[in-house]
């Protein structure tokens, strides 16, 4: 069915109406003045917030409400909504009102071809701004198309020290010597098993909300945006990925775990089901640093974006929960820079441009455990000298000195990641 000029009417108003009286909690984005954005990430990220927040500024800095175009594409009133329907949006508008839009677009990405009415809007020197849950948004094509009219970027989970400002814990100087030490161990443990949506900050039965947005990210963004008719092979790969969190998995290996479960599943299908979900911003993967072009495309460790999704499948996997928060928290930090070393030995991850080395273990307490942590940093070091070498731990700390000088921090994740 057709979308009506009447149906975007009514989601221009709506739309106004909820930029006026939303409130917006303290989550700082820095936008150009003259910026154009398109903003991507996992659904529940708060790329929503962004437009809100963005919008609001406007309107405190003169301008009214009626100057607002906000439309969320995950509106059940706008399926059926193509590219050659967008003109409706600037034509209703310009029935109603004899100004010039600002434009805000959330989850575009359920329109195909949504680049090019961006790219128009750009020429026309629109102040745009635009969302989506889909990694291809970033991808070559659509940035050449979108031909750099538009600032691009990630909008990721609360990160924890986010998640400790949301929770209105103040860290005062020396913080960590007093008592709110203890609340932010306390909190450091709920966020490693449910990790950093804002909105289930509300929320008392988390896995429940967890579940749900799991199986909406699944069956929309994957399933039904790539054509899955059949997802209980796409829901086994994923679990597999979980079981096997802080190992190298190679899609060989995927296709073979899944054939001897019963599963007629090729390798090629098993590359795509990653593919998807990392579109999706379920995963991201990391390479081996010492892999040979072939393997390293073919061989790597697979994370959650989030440790809540990833924890809905585990049980008592606080080690797996640690290393996927690390993982997440470096690979926000350094991007496709980081990676890990398995050759000879194995370090978690590396950093190779910063000569940076760190190893994760929920507990060192253990003589063999630590020996092992220590030594594999101790001898990626004679190979190739690190400027930092750490082991993050649940709640240890230390500094163990070198032979040769060098020194190897054994953090606290959560001080680790309030640093």
């Amino acid at each position: 069915m057709a979308v009506s000029k009447e149906i975007i009417r009514a989601l221009i108003k709506e739309g106004q109406e909820l930029i006026e009286n939303i409130d917006l909690y303290d989550r700082p984005y820095d936008f150009e003045p003259k910026g154009r954005y398109v903003l991507v990430g996992i659904r529940q990220a708060g790329k929503s917030y962004m437009l809100y927040k963005r919008a609001k500024q406007f309107i405190q800095q003169g301008a009214r409400k009626e100057d607002i175009v906000y439309i969320d594409f995950d509106d059940e009133r706008l399926l059926g909504f193509a590219a050659e329907d967008f003109d409706l949006i600037l034509q209703t508008y310009n029935a109603i009102y004899d100004r010039r839009p600002i434009l805000f677009f959330d989850e575009i990405q359920n329109v195909d071809g949504w680049e090019h009415f961006a790219r128009r809007l750009a020429n026309q020197k629109y102040q745009v701004f635009i969302t989506g849950s889909n990694a291809k948004m970033l991808s070559r094509d659509i940035q050449t198309t979108l031909g750099g009219r538009y600032i691009c970027g990630n909008v990721f989970p609360y990160s924890f020290a986010e998640y400790i400002e949301a929770q209105n814990i103040k860290l005062e100087p020396e913080w960590q010597y007093g008592k709110t030490r203890f609340i932010v161990q306390q909190q450091f443990e709920v966020y490693l098993h449910w990790g950093g949506f804002p909105e289930l900050i509300n929320y008392q039965n988390k896995r429940a909300w967890l579940n749900q947005l799991y199986e909406k990210i699944l069956l929309g963004d994957v399933a039904l945006r790539n054509r899955i008719k059949n997802d209980l092979p796409l829901r086994m790969v994923l679990k597999r990925l979980a079981d096997n969190i802080m190992q190298p998995t190679s899609y060989n290996r995927l296709a073979n775990l899944m054939q001897n479960s019963g599963f007629n599943i090729s390798v090629s299908s098993v590359l795509s089901y990653i593919n998807f979900a990392k579109d999706a911003y379920l995963l991201f993967s990391l390479e081996n640093y010492t892999s040979k072009f072939v393997e390293r495309a073919t061989v790597k460790k697979h994370y959650f974006i989030n440790n809540g999704l990833l924890n809905i499948f585990l049980s008592g996997g606080e080690t797996a929960l640690l290393e996927n928060l690390c993982a997440i928290f470096l690979y926000k930090k350094y991007g496709e820079r980081l990676c890990f070393y398995n050759k000879n030995i194995e370090v978690d991850f590396f950093v190779p441009d910063e000569g940076y080395g760190i190893q994760v273990s929920y507990s060192i307490a253990d003589d063999e455990t630590r020996s092992r942590e220590l030594t594999a940093l101790e001898k990626l070091d004679a190979y190739i000298p690190l400027q930092r070498m750490v082991v993050i731990t649940f709640d240890e700390e230390e500094t163990v000195q070198l032979t040769n000088g060098k020194i190897i921090e054994i953090i606290p994740a959560w001080k680790w990641m309030l640093g």
